[in-house]
């Protein structure tokens, strides 16, 4: 299935003739911030058999991520799920929508999402844990071992522990 790419300025212009857009990022991400038209279609959704409602040959389906990889490495299952549309992705994704000047509702007081508290969380806790072997004992230098062979453990079998429990956090919760 040939899924092409488009720009902001096309997908702007299909918008206004009924085209649809729809976000791949997880919830995080998109109540941190989103394009206005965008409704929220997570890639993890996707995968578990969501679909975009109601799809005709005649409608057009537009996906976009935050860069435009995660639509590029997915394009065949987004075809697949908005099937018989005709599907676009955007260049660029988010980034390349602000980029080009175009507006983007911002969530107020929404945290980082999820997996950059995950990224500054481990790579704080390494930095400590290195920090501390050298200066105070080798044994801190088992923290950096833990949570690398827990990144790894999250890489392979798709489970991030560090993510679960930071979604739990206060600040992570619906107001």
């Amino acid at each position: 299935m040939n899924v092409e790419t488009i720009t902001s300025q096309d997908a702007q212009q299909r918008l206004k003739q009924g085209a649809r857009l729809f976000d791949i990022r997880d919830a995080d991400e998109y109540a941190h911030e989103h394009i206005a038209q965008a409704s929220l279609l997570s890639l993890t959704d996707i995968e578990k058999g969501g679909k975009p409602q109601a799809v005709s040959e005649q409608d057009v389906v537009i996906f976009h991520c935050q860069s435009g990889k995660r639509t590029a490495q997915n394009a065949a299952v987004l075809a697949t799920a908005a099937s018989p549309a005709k599907v676009y992705l955007l260049e660029g994704g988010i980034n390349g929508w602000k980029q080009q000047g175009l507006a983007v509702i911002k969530g107020n007081n929404q945290p980082l999402p999820l997996m950059r508290q995950v990224q500054i969380a481990a790579g704080s806790l390494i930095l400590a844990g290195t920090i501390l072997g050298y200066v105070i004992s080798p044994l801190f230098f088992l923290l950096s071992g833990f949570v690398g062979a827990g990144l790894l453990f999250a890489g392979i079998s798709g489970f991030c522990g560090m993510a679960t429990l930071l979604a739990k956090m206060p600040w992570n919760q619906p107001k």
